[in-house]
C-alpha cells in the first residue's frame, strides 16, 4: 500500500502523539531485542519500557515505549511486507533527520535499525510529541474561541510556508526531487494509478484528467513539500490550542511544486457550508466558527509565502482527484477482498462526488460568471 493510501485507511497512526493502547495480537514487538538494540544507542536509556500501540496499522506499525526517562516511538513496516517503496523505514527516518535543523516541527528522531536479525525487518525509534492532534473534533475539554480558531489556523499555515522555505540543498535533501516537471508527473502517475485501480461501478474521470492534462502549468518553484499536510497530522501544544509543536507523517515528504502540497491541503478542508456529503468526510475540525474558507487558506498562504497570488483551480481539481484516487484504491483492495473492513464498503461512491466537485471547479474555472458566484 503506497503512503497516501495507507495515510487514508489509518485512523490514528501518526508517529507519537495520538492515543495508544493495548498490543494488537500477532504484531507483538520482540522487547527483549528492541531493549538491546537501543541502549547502546541512546545515552542514559534504563529499565523496561511501558508498550502500547497505536491505532489504525493499516500501513506501518506504530509503537509507544514509555521508559522511565525516555517516551519514544517506534515505527516498522507490517510483518510479510515486501514493497519496500510503500514502506521504506530508512527513507523517512533519514528524510526527518534531515529536516531536524532546519525545521524544528519534525520528532526527534534516535536510531534506525537495517539488522533484519533484531525484528526481521527494518525500523527506526522517534522521540514522542506530546500534545493535541485536531481530528474529526477536537479532544474533550478543548474549546476554541473563533479568534483562537482562527489564530491556529494561521500557525497552521505559516508552518507550512516555513517547510516549503527549507533550503534543500543545506539540509541535504537535494536527491529527493527529479528536477523540473514535478506537476506533469503527478497527474500523470496518479492518472495511471486510477486507471489500474477502477472498477466497474465508477466514473472514468476522462474529463478530468483531460482537463488537468490540457491545463498543467509549469512549476512555481521547486521546494521540499510535506505531501499530506493536514490538520489531523499536526500536532499543537496542549496549553495553548493555537501553537504548533509538531507535525508528523513525512513518508511521502519530497521535493516538488508548493501550490501541489496546497491543493493536497485544499482537499480535505471542509466548511461548515459545505454540502452534507462533504461534511460527512471530514476528518478535522476546519467547520467550527472562525476556522479559515478555502478562500481564506489560499490568500493567507500567498500573503505569508511571497508567491504571487494566481488561480489556484488546477491546484484544487488536483488535490481532489487525487483524493479520489486514494479512495478507489482503497476500495480497489476490498473490491478484491484483500481487506475485510465494512467501512470502504462504499467507498466507491467517493469517486462519483469527487468527479462532480472536479467538474464543477472546471467549469468554475472556464465560466467566469460561475467563478465569481461561487
Amino acid at each position: 500500500m503506497k503512503g497516501a493510501e495507507a495515510g487514508a485507511v489509518r485512523a490514528a497512526e501518526d508517529g507519537g502523539a495520538r492515543g495508544a493502547g493495548a498490543v494488537r495480537r500477532g504484531e507483538e514487538l520482540d522487547l527483549a531485542a528492541v531493549d538491546a538494540f537501543l541502549k547502546p544507542r541512546v545515552p542514559g536509556l534504563a529499565g523496561s519500557p511501558r508498550v502500547t500501540q497505536y491505532a489504525g496499522g493499516a500501513s506501518n506499525w506504530t509503537y509507544r515505549l514509555e521508559y522511565p526517562s525516555h517516551d519514544l516511538v517506534l515505527r516498522r513496516p507490517p510483518a510479510g511486507t515486501k514493497a519496500k517503496s510503500a514502506h521504506d523505514m530508512g527513507r523517512e527516518f533519514r528524510v526527518q533527520a534531515a529536516l531536524g535543523p532546519f525545521f524544528p516541527y519534525v520528532p526527534e528522531m534516535v536510531a534506525f535499525c537495517d539488522d533484519p536479525s533484531v525484528l526481521g525487518c527494518e525500523f527506526y525509534v522517534m522521540r514522542r510529541i506530546a500534545g493535541v492532534i485536531p481530528r474529526a473534533n477536537l479532544p474533550k475539554g478543548i474549546v476554541l474561541t473563533p479568534d483562537e480558531a482562527r489564530r491556529m489556523c494561521l500557525s497552521v499555515l505559516d508552518r507550512l510556508v516555513d517547510l516549503h522555505r527549507v533550503d534543500a540543498n543545506a539540509a541535504g535533501l537535494a536527491a529527493l526531487g527529479k528536477g523540473a516537471g514535478y506537476c506533469r508527473r503527478q497527474v500523470d502517475g496518479w492518472t495511471d494509478r486510477y486507471a489500474k485501480a477502477r472498477t466497474w461501478n465508477v466514473p472514468r474521470f476522462a474529463r478530468v484528467t483531460n482537463w488537468l492534462k490540457a491545463n498543467t502549468p509549469d512549476d512555481v518553484a521547486t521546494c521540499v513539500i510535506h505531501n499530506d499536510f493536514r490538520l489531523d497530522n499536526v500536532v499543537l501544544d496542549p496549553d495553548d490550542a493555537t501553537r504548533v509543536v509538531g507535525i508528523l507523517d513525512w513518508e511521502m515528504a519530497t521535493l516538488g511544486d508548493p501550490l501541489m502540497d496546497l491543493g493536497n491541503s485544499l482537499a480535505y478542508w471542509v466548511e461548515a457550508g459545505d454540502d452534507f456529503v462533504i461534511r460527512s468526510m471530514r476528518r478535522q475540525p476546519t467547520h467550527l466558527p472562525g476556522m479559515l474558507t478555502r478562500r481564506e487558506v489560499v490568500a493567507a498562504y500567498f500573503e505569508r509565502s511571497g508567491l504571487p497570488a494566481r488561480d489556484v483551480t488546477f491546484y484544487e481539481v488536483y488535490g481532489l482527484f487525487r483524493l479520489a484516487v486514494i479512495a478507489q484504491q482503497i476500495y480497489f483492495r476490498y473490491h478484491r477482498g484483500e481487506t475485510r473492513n465494512p467501512a470502504f464498503r462504499r467507498f466507491w461512491i467517493l469517486a462519483h462526488y469527487l468527479q462532480w466537485r472536479c467538474g464543477r471547479l472546471i467549469r468554475s474555472f472556464t465560466d467566469p460568471l460561475i467563478r465569481n458566484r461561487e
